[in-house]
């Protein structure tokens, strides 16, 4: 089992304008403290669940292409770049340019996109059939995919086009950075997991509803004749951790004014035991979606939980 963190919450300090040096800092740690991954959320207004929409928020590219320059060793993604919010032959260029800053750490992290109200406010067009974002979104990961390894790409989907595209120079990563498709979708959104990508991101479910969606990927790799264990499973969820259950009830008291707890609250034996039955049940990769942005939590998970899973 290998950790991450995803940073989708931008208030680690009071003062918006230190927003990068908070994520920058969290990142640095991460990478020194033993874990792999290190996600932001790419949303250009704070999304439902996770905080106010009067937030301050970064863009996500920017704070990546940041985190390239001053890391060294931790994997770089966003979680999940909606394909809706930039034509995808330049989300080919800026990606192969983080991959080239960071010396080839780069994943794409990319979905389907869902918040609505984001696109109406930035004058993105929405289409309001899933189905549709979810075509629109293979359609995007299958062009990225021939701008980064042709040396010209002509593409003429029913969605997107270029001719003749030159990107250069390409991603350091050979043959290519790494997809992730983030989302559950039984039908469609696993499928094109199987056809297309190197890793999925199971976001809702308990234990159960993630060895469904497992068993449902490894049917669609099945059908395309995919080898299902070339594909990183991944699941993120928020963690807030404390050793004991009194510590655990202070936490829980004091955080409640932010809004819901979601995601696991209890105490680290507690997060050993659930964490192993994420291991039993197929997931490669546990990414802590820090949204309390609980120092304590991170601390414990590298000092008392991580150590479990060496």
């Amino acid at each position: 089992m290998k950790f991450g963190i995803h940073n989708s919450f931008w208030l680690d300090r009071p003062d918006p304008a230190e927003a990068f040096e908070a994520v920058k800092a969290k990142a640095q740690w991460a990478e020194d403290h033993g874990l792999v991954w290190f996600s932001v959320l790419d949303h250009m207004i704070q999304i439902p669940r996770v905080g106010l929409p009067d937030e301050p928020v970064l863009e996500g590219w920017t704070v990546l292409a940041g985190l390239a320059a001053v890391t060294s060793r931790i994997r770089l993604a966003t979680l999940a770049t909606a394909v809706g919010y930039r034509n995808p032959a330049h989300l080919a260029k800026i990606a192969a340019s983080v991959d080239l800053i960071s010396r080839g750490r780069l994943t794409l992290g990319i979905g389907a996109g869902f918040f609505e109200e984001e696109y109406k406010q930035y004058g993105w067009e929405f289409s309001p059939q899933p189905a549709t974002r979810i075509r629109q979104m293979e359609e995007a990961v299958r062009l990225i995919l021939k701008m980064w390894t042709e040396p010209r790409t002509t593409f003429h989907g029913r969605y997107f086009h270029v001719e003749d595209a030159i990107l250069e120079p390409k991603p350091v990563q050979k043959p290519r950075p790494p997809v992730m498709i983030a989302g559950g979708g039984e039908q469609m959104t696993l499928r094109a997991v199987a056809r297309l990508a190197d890793a999925c991101n199971i976001v809702d479910g308990d234990i159960a509803e993630v060895r469904h969606k497992l068993a449902v990927l490894r049917s669609h790799c099945d059908a395309a004749g995919r080898d299902y264990d070339t594909i990183e499973k991944t699941r993120v969820l928020p963690w807030l951790l404390a050793r004991n259950e009194a510590a655990v009830a202070t936490k829980r008291e004091r955080l409640a004014a932010r809004g819901p707890l979601r995601g696991f609250v209890g105490t680290v034996s507690e997060a050993i035991e659930l964490i192993g039955q994420y291991q039993n049940a197929g997931i490669d990769l546990l990414i802590n979606a820090d949204r309390q942005s609980d120092v304590e939590t991170r601390e414990l998970f590298a000092s008392d939980v991580m150590p479990h899973f060496a």
